[in-house]
Formats: C-alpha cells, structure tokens, sequence
C-alpha cells in the first residue's frame, strides 16, 4: 500500500502543529493595550483631580524678593495673586503685566510657581540716575530716560536735571525739533558716560540746548560736555584734564580731541 503524499504529510503537520503564532499572541495582545488604555485614563484624570481639585496643590503663600524702595507689602497688594486658587491655573503673565502697570518703579518682575503651594515674584526696581524738579518735589528718571516714580526727598548721589533753553535762538529751535523727552535721554546718556569720581560729584546737568549739555559739580566747577556723542572719548579727556589742571574751574571737552581748561 502506498504511503501518504508529500502535500498529505504537510497538511497533518499543520494540523498538529495548531495555528501560527501570531494568532496566538492576537488576544493576549489585545488585552494588554485594553489595560495600558484603561490605566493611562486612570492617571491622567488623577493627574487633572491632583492639579484642580485638590487641596495638596492650592496658592498659599506669595514671596517677594529683590525690592529696595518699594515693600513685599506694596507688591502683594498690587500683585493680587489668587491666594486659595489652584496653582496651576494661576496667571503669572497676568500678575507681571498687572505689577508693571500699578508699580512703574518696577522695570523687571518674573513670577513663577514654586510648587506644591507658593508664587515667587522676583524684582527688579528701576534706579534714578536723574532728578526732575517740580512743585517742590523730584520725579526719578531711569537710564532709559523713563520718569518713573515721584519723591519728596531726592536720593542721595542722584543730580538734578535742569532744562534751561531760552524761548528764543537755537536753544527754543532745539526744543522744538527735538521735544522734552529727546532731551532728557541726551541728559540721560551724558550721566551715564561720566567717569566715576565725577558722577559722585556731579549736582546739576543742564541742558541748554541739543549739543550745550553742562554739569555743575559740588565745589561749584563747571564742565562743558556739548552733546552727548562721542561720551566715552569726553570722559577719558575730561579725567586727563583734571588731573593736568587742579584747580580749573571751568572744563570744555565739548571737543574731547581739544580739551579745554581756564579758571583758579
């Protein structure tokens, strides 16, 4: 009798063999996924409970650090930061914007999350490098030129800023063309180039016109400085000048290459 066939010898295999593997694996496979989706789900709706509706993550304490002349106080007040609310749904950009609106002595805050239940507000306050008289009292101008803040008592160290051009000839013409706050950046530039040792002594800067920026120091000496270009070059010549001649009265380096000195 003849045996089995080759094709009959390979569908027994099969047969015994049972199905591919890849068919075993399908519903092991599924229920795995099913389990990783149903545990996903669970966390990130214990994640979202954790962030809004729990008690574990909640604004209880506002910090505040890097004031000089303004208090922690001040900018709690004006910071309003949601005390109670989730921290998480807190919004700091609102909180800066709100600080730089109600405090224009603050020129940089950052507000971040201190995790699990604090706002940090991180401040930096601008810094008067000029004095505006009025009424009595003095308005702080920054190094940008910003008029931010009004004081009874001038800081110390900080001169005054005298605009004085005539109604008539080139110093109204300068105003004119220019406008006041053109010419308190100028008179801002110019405090800002001074060498060391004479913005310490430094009491009034003028500003006549454009290009007539004057200051006036303690003892009473009185230095031309022009305008405000070239600040860097005025003040090595004006340290040199001084140094050569002590007891000048009167400086000029409106022309910081022909430096200039009279007076005793």
């Amino acid at each position: 009798m003849a045996g089995p066939t080759t094709a009959e010898r390979g569908e027994r295999q099969q047969e015994s063999s049972g199905p591919p593997p890849a068919r075993r694996l399908r519903k092991p496979r599924l229920r795995t996924i099913v389990i990783l989706g149903v545990v996903l789900v669970l966390l990130g709706a214990g994640s979202v409970w954790v962030l809004y509706g729990s008690a574990w993550t909640r604004v209880e304490r506002v910090s505040v650090s890097g004031t000089l002349v303004l208090t922690p106080a001040d900018v709690r007040e004006a910071a309003s930061v949601p005390v109670g609310a989730p921290l998480v749904s807190v919004d700091t950009e609102g909180i800066e914007a709100r600080l730089r609106r109600k405090l224009p002595r603050i020129d940089t805050v950052d507000v971040v999350r201190s995790w699990p239940h604090g706002i940090g507000l991180k401040v930096t306050e601008r810094t008067p490098v000029l004095l505006v008289r009025k009424a009595g009292n003095f308005i702080e101008v920054d190094d940008e030129g910003v008029r931010f803040a009004t004081v009874s008592q001038a800081p110390k160290g900080v001169p005054a800023l005298e605009l004085t051009a005539s109604r008539s000839g080139s110093g109204a013409a300068s105003f004119r063309r220019f406008g006041t706050d053109r010419l308190v950046r100028e008179a801002v530039r110019v405090a800002g180039d001074l060498p060391a040792a004479v913005a310490r002594d430094t009491r009034t800067v003028q500003v006549r016109s454009f290009d007539a920026i004057s200051l006036e120091l303690a003892d009473g000496r009185v230095v031309g400085w022009g305008s405000s270009e070239n600040g860097r070059a005025k003040a090595r010549a004006l340290t040199a000048l001084m140094k050569a001649a002590p007891g000048a009265r009167h400086f000029d380096v409106s022309v910081p290459t022909a430096p200039a000195s009279s007076g005793s």
